[in-house]
């Protein structure tokens, strides 16, 4: 059995990719990371393990600081087995929404590699990239049958519109690649931080969000790199399209990805008012949407798609901050 990393993996380096070779040379080293350093979640995940067994009422499921609901007095005054069961069905619905999201990315990957002409240092990867997502959808669905909770995932017609995202390869690699990072970089700046926290984990979520990490780091490492690659060399009206569209993706993904799921808010009764304090007219919450998209945002702007024009669109998504 490969153990879980350790410690919180450091991201992938960016590096500058101007030119072609450059570039290769970060997708073959990419690739050799995928061969050295990978898990298999039936492999490296001891599931029947007495200390990775699931108990709702395990007072370590309680929610962390980076979720605001866990700090309101109307969650701190729930007993403790409901507190510990409402954080758990979080986690779970985090991780249905991920491999649902993980579900599209690989369908639009393959889209993208069917393209490929011979010899492209991309098919590799994207193959290999594929592989790793195939396995943390099976990680991700053990993990929800394993807590017995009626785990639903995207609403229903957010799930049917989702459904277009596989084909914009055939449309726009760049456009795919920002919607990836839209849904790779919030929650990888959101288990960073539960990993940071200074709590007691539950050492199957931890092993599976340090896995996720490590493996994720590669990929976030390649959305970047390929639009470092690609977006100087599109024509003017072709970057203008992608400014305009970046930040609506960024924002609408953000909110997918960390928002609080209703059927949760509907199974323990969670009070309307309480809902809006938390999530809605709370400046924290806002702020942890805006600051999960942050590197995403940063390379835009370095890649010349924040503008005028486009940094109104930006602050009305919500996800806009002034460079540091």
């Amino acid at each position: 059995m490969t153990p879980a990393p350790s410690s919180t993996t450091a991201r992938e380096r960016d590096e500058r990719v101007a030119s072609r070779s450059a570039y290769e040379a970060v997708i073959e080293r990419l690739s050799k990371a995928s061969v050295d350093k990978h898990w298999e979640p039936y492999r490296d995940i001891p599931w029947d393990d007495p200390e990775f067994l699931v108990d709702p009422a395990d007072p370590r499921w309680e929610l962390p600081e980076v979720d605001k609901l866990g700090g309101h007095p109307w969650y701190r005054s729930r007993p403790p087995e409901v507190r510990a069961t409402i954080g758990l069905w979080r986690v779970a619905t985090a991780m249905k929404v991920g491999l649902q999201f993980e579900n599209l990315l690989k369908r639009g990957l393959l889209n993208y590699a069917y393209r490929l002409p011979n010899g492209s240092p991309e098919f590799r990867y994207v193959y290999h990239e594929t592989i790793e997502e195939g396995h943390h959808g099976m990680m991700f669905q053990e993990f929800v049958n394993r807590t017995g909770l009626p785990i639903r995932g995207m609403p229903g017609p957010l799930s049917a519109v989702a459904q277009v995202a596989p084909w914009i390869p055939l449309i726009s690699t760049e456009l795919f690649f920002v919607f990836v990072l839209g849904g790779e970089d919030p929650i990888d700046h959101v288990q960073r931080k539960v990993l940071k926290d200074g709590r007691a984990h539950h050492p199957l979520e931890e092993t599976i969000m340090r896995i996720h990490i490590a493996e994720e780091a590669r990929h976030i490492s390649f959305a970047r790199h390929y639009l470092r690659n690609r977006v100087p060399r599109m024509p003017a009206y072709r970057r203008l399209m992608l400014g305009i569209a970046a930040p609506i993706v960024l924002g609408v993904m953000a909110r997918i990805m960390l928002s609080p799921p209703m059927a949760m808010i509907r199974h323990f009764r969670i009070p309307s008012n309480v809902v809006s304090e938390v999530y809605v007219r709370n400046a924290a919450a806002k702020d942890e949407i805006r600051d999960s998209v942050s590197k995403t945002r940063e390379l835009c702007a370095e890649l010349g798609l924040v503008n005028a024009v486009t940094r109104r669109i930006w602050r009305a998504m919500g996800i806009w901050a002034d460079p540091r």
